[in-house]
């Protein structure tokens, strides 16, 4: 049996892809060992989000193809899609495959070992793409939880934002294909199914007929046996009063949205292009944990982008230190070639952003720790993961996104459970099985 083994890089999206690419191979008699065993056909799943994102590419392709030396080597993901021969050039690296491309992996890879040469760069137009292929699931993902994308690509054109480039234009995979995939994960022992997406609440405007996100999740509450649906990213303005109910109203949807902020400032916003204020996104805030006080509520920010003074970024931490975070992804603003911001000539320096980035992370702790105190002495009912914490306990975690360790004995593991909350500590939530 050929084997093939998978690391990947950056987002959650990107996660996904392996996961259905592992799938994909595996139908192909392929087995997936782990990335540290020996393997026929080594594949690295890039990111491109930031400078510091492909500094890790580069870092992983050359110690896996030192690692491997006897396996091929293909890279595929964001970064071969945007910069291939950058990544072709790279010792070691057999074959490069853009984000367009991945469907085609098996058969690539069927050709690389039976000695054949397809050519060493497999990267099309990703901007003429409307579908998205329909491939299996990996056999061997967990069974607690799993992700599902939905949606592919972006119609926003932010000007710090380099993932259109690398994604696409925006697509949506049919209703139908989609509760077909679900029922199987939970057919599966999957109990919770994350949907993912690069712009999730562009999901079914691309249809015939057209549809929305909203009407997707009436459908997938029905879905007999699944606990929880949670949703990725999603900008404010998709949040319209039927999915603010469906969010706030229904117990099958997880007590926990991520709305991306990236900044507080409108003048910044502006700059940004993004499409929404911070009055509007803080009204939307208040809705919705007005309607479910135990929400969880996460969002990104960047730091130090083109044209931020000391008074935007003051703005920032007022409205973050405002609105009920229970935690944020922070970053300094990274220059993405031919992104509108890389042209900008207001740059921010370095070392103000990195102060900023500090402040604004510590700002974030203290509010995740708040959050996580509101807690101790509460039951959650908490989906038990897979594997352990460092010091040997069981994990948890609860429908507002939190991880609560305790103990227990294997058995519990891919189960839900009612968990007493008894600390929050600095960097871990503890808690106590209720019989």
């Amino acid at each position: 049996m050929p084997t093939v083994a998978f690391a990947t890089l950056g987002c959650r999206l990107n996660q996904v892809d392996t996961q259905f690419l592992q799938g994909a191979l595996e139908a192909r008699g392929f087995r997936a060992p782990r990335i540290d065993e020996a393997a026929d056909v080594v594949v690295v799943n890039t990111c491109t989000v930031t400078a510091r994102a492909e500094a890790s590419d580069r870092q992983t392709i050359r110690r896996l193809a030192r690692a491997h030396p006897g396996a091929r080597l293909v890279v595929t993901g964001c970064w071969a899609q945007t910069d291939p021969e950058s990544v072709a050039a790279l010792r070691g690296v057999d074959l490069v495959v853009g984000n367009g491309d991945k469907h085609r992996l098996p058969d690539l890879v069927d050709t690389l070992l039976a000695g054949g040469a397809p050519a060493r760069v497999q990267v099309g137009d990703v901007t003429r793409l409307r579908t998205i292929p329909v491939m299996p699931l990996a056999r061997s993902a967990a069974r607690s939880r799993a992700f599902l994308k939905i949606q592919e690509g972006c119609g926003h054109r932010c000007a710090f934002c380099i993932v259109p480039r690398a994604r696409g234009a925006s697509r949506s995979q049919s209703p139908e294909v989609v509760l077909d995939q679900v029922r199987g994960l939970v057919e599966a022992g999957h109990l919770e199914v994350t949907l993912t997406g690069v712009d999730l609440g562009s999901y079914g405007a691309d249809l015939a007929p057209r549809t929305s996100l909203a009407a997707l999740l009436r459908a997938m509450v029905e879905v007999s046996g699944l606990r929880w649906i949670r949703l990725s990213s999603l900008l404010p303005a998709y949040f319209t009063p039927e999915l603010v109910d469906l969010v706030t109203g229904s117990a099958v949807i997880a007590p926990h949205v991520h709305i991306p902020l990236q900044s507080g400032s409108d003048r910044v916003l502006r700059r940004m292009r993004r499409p929404y204020t911070s009055a509007m996104y803080a009204r939307l805030v208040g809705r919705l944990t007005g309607a479910r006080p135990d929400l969880g509520l996460g969002a990104d920010v960047i730091v130090g982008h083109p044209g931020e003074h000391d008074r935007d970024f003051e703005e920032t931490v007022t409205l973050v230190d405002a609105l009920p975070f229970s935690y944020l992804h922070v970053f300094p603003y990274s220059v993405r070639r031919g992104t509108e911001a890389a042209a900008m000539v207001d740059r921010v320096d370095e070392r103000t952003a990195a102060g900023r980035s500090r402040r604004l992370r510590d700002l974030a702790h203290r509010k995740n720790r708040a959050f996580r105190e509101a807690l101790v002495g509460t039951t959650q009912e908490v989906l038990i993961l897979e594997s352990r914490d460092p010091a040997g306990r069981l994990v948890g975690l609860t429908g507002n996104y939190i991880e609560v360790a305790f103990t227990g004995p294997d058995s519990l593991m891919r189960t839900l459970r009612p968990v007493r909350v008894t600390v929050a500590g600095d960097d871990e939530t503890l808690g106590e099985l209720v019989a």
